[in-house]
């Protein structure tokens, strides 16, 4: 009843019917589990830098209090929980479609060598901020081999 059908009228022909059919088959939920996306996932880009990870993560209308980062090595995670609001004037109105999901929201990152007690978070306008700095790597030491021949001993 309140389908968008963007640029175009609604059809109500044999056409329009069998166009309606197809996008419902096809449609993201559908394929989610053959590719390993999930309905109650979240967006993210992943960009680094010589020093650290920079995440950023889609969670409109999400509040600080309802996500959670937990990081136990190797790994990154990423908790929102939506709750559903019920109140009685909600109640006493009829559904027609309903489009927003409630539930937690989770994506896991598998990341090695980073400093998980600096990690820092915001959130601004629906889009959560990680900076991920690396674990600074130690600068090799070269080690010399001695010459043995000039000193007399021997290896036995």
């Amino acid at each position: 009843m309140f389908d968008l059908v963007p640029f175009g009228k609604r059809r109500d022909d044999a056409f329009g019917a069998l166009a309606k059919s197809l996008h419902d088959v096809f449609n993201d939920e559908f394929f989610a589990p053959m590719t390993g996306s999930s309905a109650l996932s979240f967006r993210t880009d992943i960009r680094e830098s010589e020093q650290a990870y920079l995440i950023e993560a889609e969670l409109p209308g999400f509040g600080k209090d309802d996500i959670d980062i937990d990081y136990a090595s190797p790994y990154l995670t990423i908790k929102a929980v939506r709750k559903e609001e019920k109140n009685e004037e909600n109640d006493k109105q009829q559904v027609v479609r309903r489009e927003r999901r409630y539930g937690e929201y989770v994506r896991r990152f598998y990341v090695q060598d980073i400093n998980g007690d600096d990690i820092r978070a915001s959130l601004k306008d629906g889009l959560l901020r990680l900076e991920v700095p690396k674990r600074q790597k130690t600068a090799g030491k070269r080690i010399e081999i001695q010459d043995h021949s000039n000193s007399g001993t021997e290896l036995q």
